[in-house]
């Protein structure tokens, strides 16, 4: 089977008027989303990305370049991941449809190349 990369992206500013119940409903479902597709062998790792902080680097003329990132005023932001495993992007894509992050934000899917 093939492995694919989830990327969940989100606009932090979604969530920032949510109560801390209506925030831990949503953890809720994707905690169960999650194990319900570990318990069939679909979801190899996930994890939620701190929403500050973050470094991104750049080499430029010769010199390592190194910034504070995402910024505050970036819009959308990569929140989290999985791992899934699945026979075919298609297989992806139905496993994908069913994560609650497409009702808070956007997911990509790339496929790991097995080098």
């Amino acid at each position: 089977m093939a492995r694919y990369l989830m990327l969940l992206h989100e606009t932090p500013a979604h969530f920032a008027p949510m109560s801390p119940a209506e925030l831990q409903a949503i953890l809720e479902e994707y905690i169960q989303w999650s194990q319900r597709l570990q318990q069939e062998g679909r979801l190899l790792q996930g994890e939620k990305l701190r929403d500050e902080g973050g470094r991104r680097l750049k080499q430029q003329d010769g010199q390592l370049l190194v910034s504070d990132g995402p910024y505050a005023e970036v819009k959308d932001v990569v929140g989290g991941f999985f791992i899934l495993s699945a026979e075919s992007y298609d297989a992806a894509v139905a496993l994908a449809r069913t994560c609650p992050h497409l009702r808070h934000g956007e997911v990509e899917l790339r496929a790991i190349d097995e080098v």
